[in-house]
């Protein structure tokens, strides 16, 4: 079988999409920096990269000498490795470029300038949050629009501190109905997190395109499930939640806690993952890997509580974000007519699993409130 490497293989996603190819018979090869945010300061659990069908190296993808080894001999490239969390993002904006848009440059950099090469294939894991709000509609009755799809821009501050929280028509001021969006929608990042995975997939699709490799853009919407990081406040509403839940502390809703998005386990997005590596012609386009189901913060945040046992106690703070969107749900319509694909895990079985994991793991700290006072000192949450 052959080889396959993975960048920032020995995270959440990655963790699981190696097990499964090494099921399958593949050869595995991972790169990643076991970054403090993600594993702690003293990595833990991460025995299962002795396994003699894994050559794990620590390194980085803004490394040269760390890619060109990671890439000598690989057939096969899922390109995980990124710094994630909107709200971080906002201010640590060179960092998020570093490691997202010139660890992604570095690659092809690496890979154009290569006596000889032996990759075939790229798959990105991009993300749902380059559409921004992502697509509406209008549905008053005599809205000059008709009825189009609508892409509204990013909610400004001053919107959000008067608590306009839902986009509204440009054409009559009505409220605007969310549609699932489409890979072929309108492209509008909201914060530096975005704007540095929208980098990425031009980087692929324009490198792969000129190097004759195969490649598929995988837009993943909220990925949850056993074996995420329990110690990263910046990103995995789950996770943050969960702690809160086991400490006896209540949850606290942004906004009117009614903002919705899209959640899909980690099983179906590593089936989606091998898929897109596997068949027999590569799919060269964005394809989006969600449920295709919007669930309310509110909604998955009473499932969870109930899951692990407790009474949901949940405060709406009518605080809010920069750079956060209100919506989101993916049309899910390629995942199956390409990759022939549609999720198995419903959000139920999806956080009876979560949370049975959960219970097993040491309890972390809670350190929602240091996060939330990073961005209130700087501005970027009222």
């Amino acid at each position: 079988m052959k080889n396959v490497l993975i960048t920032g293989g020995a995270g959440f996603i990655g963790s699981h999409l190696a097990r499964l190819l090494l099921a399958r018979g593949f050869k595995v090869r991972i790169l990643d920096s076991l970054s403090p945010q993600i594993h702690g300061a003293v990595p833990t659990g991460l025995q299962w990269l002795s396994d003699p069908g894994i050559e794990f190296i620590r390194g980085s993808v803004t490394r040269r000498a760390d890619v060109e080894q990671a890439l000598d001999g690989a057939e096969l490239l899922v390109h995980l490795a990124a710094e994630t969390g909107t709200g971080q993002s906002m201010y640590q904006i060179a960092r998020y470029n570093e490691v997202n848009s010139q660890g992604t440059a570095l690659i092809f950099d690496v890979l154009a300038n290569a006596g000889t090469r032996s990759l075939e294939r790229v798959v990105l894991a991009s993300s749902r949050s380059i559409y921004g709000e992502g697509a509406y509609q209008c549905t008053a009755p005599t809205c000059p629009s008709g009825g189009a799809r609508q892409f509204p821009t990013s909610r400004l501050p001053a919107a959000l501190a008067e608590h306009a929280w839902e986009p509204t028509c440009p054409h009559c001021g009505a409220p605007l109905r969310m549609l699932p969006t489409r890979e072929d929608d309108r492209i509008q990042p909201a914060s530096i997190y975005a704007a540095t995975k929208y980098a990425q997939e031009d980087l692929v699709r324009i490198g792969c395109e000129s190097l004759g490799l195969g490649h598929a853009i995988l837009r993943l919407q909220n990925v949850y499930g056993e074996g995420q990081s329990l110690n990263n406040p910046y990103t995995g509403i789950l996770s943050i939640f969960s702690t809160r839940v086991r400490r006896g502390l209540e949850l606290t809703a942004f906004e009117d806690g009614l903002e919705s998005r899209d959640f899909v386990h980690v099983s179906d997005v590593v089936q989606a993952m091998l898929l897109a590596l596997t068949s027999e012609s590569p799919a060269n386009a964005a394809i989006n890997v969600g449920s295709g189901v919007p669930t309310s913060v509110l909604e998955v945040a009473s499932q969870l509580t109930i899951a692990l046992g407790g009474t949901p106690a949940i405060r709406i703070t009518g605080e809010y974000r920069v750079g956060d969107i209100r919506h989101n749900v993916a049309d899910i319509s390629r995942l199956r007519s390409i990759l022939g694909y549609a999720p198995q895990v419903d959000l139920a079985e999806g956080l009876r699993r979560f949370c049975q994991w959960v219970l097993q793991q040491p309890l972390p700290e809670d350190q929602l409130g240091r996060a939330n006072a990073e961005l209130k000192a700087r501005k970027l949450m009222g």
